[in-house]
């Protein structure tokens, strides 16, 4: 094991394989475990019995419960064991029982995850996923292989995502939600198969976005979401009416993109 400075703190029950790299000011628990080629940045706290697999990078200050399981091996039949990664940023919470699979074959061979996230108890983020800053994964929420979160995003609890799926920045997701086709940016979404409710408006609030701004969103969803006119038709209208709104723009520019289809 490579540790920097003085004052990281290692119980005497936890397992460290000699190549691991911890920085400065990491403390770890009684019974975690540390695999080999993992490196942990400054700051973080590792409870007892969590445990960290090979091939996984943990950004600063961030803090991993009891149990948590981070970078082992994919859930998927077509994995041929080929070194693939996690990688973590900074300021992440992970709390109990969360379980992180590193990267597979056929896709980016690494599960990312952004900076000042919360992952909540029993969580799953399969392979592949990449989310992106400020995101919360409520209590045994799933993520199956490849999806894809933006920033500021919040998943409900027992949330079940199908692989491939893109969750958009500041979308909320009720709990118990089945999620099968791309949620646009900024909606809100619950049900057994999600179905659109509006805008997420106190989200959206929360985070200061202007009142001109909130009305511009609230017609974009009515016109694409709200209306029997058929998609490319609505995208058309919206963007002739309201393109030039930047969050409006956002919208327009994911359901274009999208490989899944949408949510509507």
């Amino acid at each position: 094991m490579k540790a920097e400075g003085n004052a990281t703190q290692i119980h005497s029950t936890a397992i460290i394989h000699p190549k691991a790299e911890l920085a400065a000011n990491v403390s770890v628990g009684p019974y975690a475990v540390i695999a080999e080629e993992v490196r942990i940045g400054s700051g973080c706290l590792i409870h007892s019995h969590a445990h960290i697999a090979p091939f996984t990078t943990i950004g600063d200050r961030c803090e991993i419960y009891p149990y948590a399981s981070i970078g082992t091996a994919p859930q998927d039949l077509k994995f041929d064991g080929r070194r693939t990664e996690t990688i973590i940023g900074n300021g992440n919470v992970i709390r109990e029982f969360v379980t992180i699979n590193r990267g597979s074959v056929g896709g980016g061979e690494a599960t990312l995850i952004g900076d000042n996230n919360l992952l909540m108890a029993y969580c799953h983020i399969a392979h592949d996923c990449v989310i992106g800053n400020h995101v919360i994964v409520a209590n045994a929420a799933t993520l199956a292989g490849h999806v894809i979160i933006q920033d500021y995003a919040t998943l409900g609890g027992l949330t079940a995502v199908h692989q491939f799926v893109r969750i958009g920045a500041y979308a909320f997701i009720g709990g118990k939600t089945g999620v099968v086709k791309d949620i646009p940016p900024f909606l809100l979404v619950s049900g057994h198969r999600a179905k659109p409710y509006g805008l997420n408006t106190i989200g959206l609030k929360r985070k200061n976005f202007p009142e001109s701004v909130l009305k511009a969103l609230k017609k974009c969803y009515r016109i694409v979401f709200r209306s029997d006119t058929p998609l490319q038709q609505a995208l058309e209208e919206a963007e002739r009416q309201l393109g030039e709104v930047e969050e409006v723009r956002i919208i327009l520019d994911f359901i274009r993109g999208s490989q899944r289809g949408i949510t509507r």
